[in-house]
């Protein structure tokens, strides 16, 4: 009977045993899962695209008449004086008086007068708003010291005075240019009406001077040979004062506001160049993508601010990559980006205690690129799970990576 009984008692640890490691083997086993935590503190969201740099303003020099130029001396990168000698041109020997030649000069005068005038009207109008934003600086660094505007007030008025000096500048460029266009053109008509055979000798010739202080970017036509009327030769411009283009989605571009900050990286330095959004044209494009879709794009032009020091090896047409800021927060709730995933129309993460992970879902203020903004849901020092695979469920066991 005692053995019957240790038999029976001897096949229930067994059976019982058997059943605790069929248990232990058949159990869930944890999931490895990333984790992050849930943070507070300044959120940013920006706008990534490629840029390239542009001078500023840019002046190409055209031939005043048809003839035979000179081989030019000046190459891509030369240094220019303004009054330089560039070209030398020796003026076609006509026959008889071309008239319609002679009207296409005094045309050509006429609109060279009209540029001037409106680079004029456009020099006092820099002006004006150059003293304009320097009062506008002067009560509000007034107001700043006695703590009754915030500082960022007095940021903004500073560098509006420094943005309406830049377009000063380029107001006065192209007023010297047009300047020199109207000389160039009324030279060449008193020349059309002045020549005769016998004053078109072999020495007759046409001296081109440079209008503007700068460097040459392009040589149009280096070598000596016939030119016509208006064709270029060379491009001049101040290759330190540059400009960034970036071309953004139009749906991303009625974020942006002008004044905005921009950060610019990855274009050859190690340090981040800062800049300001001028201007978001009002004019779209369509772009082909690399994966050969159609996309609306606008451009937006970017005055750089950092100390030319910074950025001195950067020349016209350079790469950049700029990051636009369209929001920012200070003292909010983030998530990694990572972290999210959709749970039918909303946004949920995981969020991991006592070894397990619990969805629970969340209201996604703004997406940036690492993080995203929570405006409720959870809470700041919470543990979440970062990238989650098919594999964690809700409630189910985890074990960090």
């Amino acid at each position: 009977m005692k053995k019957t009984w240790r038999t029976r008692l001897w096949w229930v640890a067994a059976i019982a045993g058997l059943l605790t490691v069929l248990f232990v083997a058949m159990r869930p086993q944890p999931v490895p899962v990333e984790i992050a935590p849930v943070i507070r503190g300044t959120f940013i969201q920006t706008v990534d695209e490629d840029g390239k740099t542009r001078v500023r303003e840019r002046y190409t020099v055209s031939a005043p008449l048809e003839g035979m130029i000179e081989r030019l001396q000046l190459k891509a990168g030369d240094p220019v004086e303004q009054g330089m000698l560039l070209a030398i041109i020796h003026p076609k020997v006509p026959v008889l008086l071309d008239v319609r030649t002679e009207q296409e000069l005094r045309e050509r005068l006429r609109a060279a007068e009209a540029t001037k005038a409106g680079s004029r009207a456009a020099v006092e109008r820099a002006h004006a708003a150059l003293i304009q934003a320097k009062a506008d600086y002067e009560r509000t660094r007034k107001l700043a010291e006695s703590e009754l505007v915030p500082p960022a007030r007095r940021e903004h008025d500073e560098l509006t005075v420094t943005l309406a000096t830049k377009e000063v500048q380029a107001a006065q460029f192209e007023d010297q240019a047009a300047a020199h266009q109207v000389e160039m053109a009324r030279a060449a008509l008193l020349r059309m009406q002045k020549r005769s055979p016998a004053n078109s000798g072999a020495n007759h010739h046409w001296e081109i001077y440079s209008p503007v202080l700068g460097r040459v970017l392009r040589v149009f036509q280096e070598s000596e040979g016939v030119v016509t009327l208006g064709a270029p030769l060379l491009e001049l411009a101040d290759s330190s004062d540059l400009e960034v283009i970036v071309d953004v989605l139009t749906t991303d571009a009625v974020q942006i506001a002008s004044g905005a900050k921009v950060w610019f990286e990855r274009w050859g330095g190690t340090e981040t160049i800062e800049g300001r959004v001028r201007l978001v044209e009002p004019s779209a494009f369509t772009k082909i993508s690399a994966l050969g879709i159609e996309e609306q794009r606008v451009n937006v032009v970017i005055d750089v601010l950092s100390q030319q020091e910074q950025w001195r090896s950067v020349g016209d047409g350079y790469h950049v990559d700029a990051r636009i800021v369209i929001f920012h927060a200070d003292d909010v709730v983030q998530v990694p980006i990572g972290a999210l995933f959709r749970d039918g129309d909303e946004w949920a993460v995981f969020v991991v205690s006592n070894g397990q992970a619990w969805k629970r879902v969340i209201h996604v203020g703004r997406r940036g690129g690492a993080t995203a903004l929570i405006e409720k849901g959870i809470e700041p020092g919470e543990q979440i799970v970062v990238y989650p695979s098919d594999a964690v469920q809700d409630g189910g066991r985890v074990v960090v990576r």
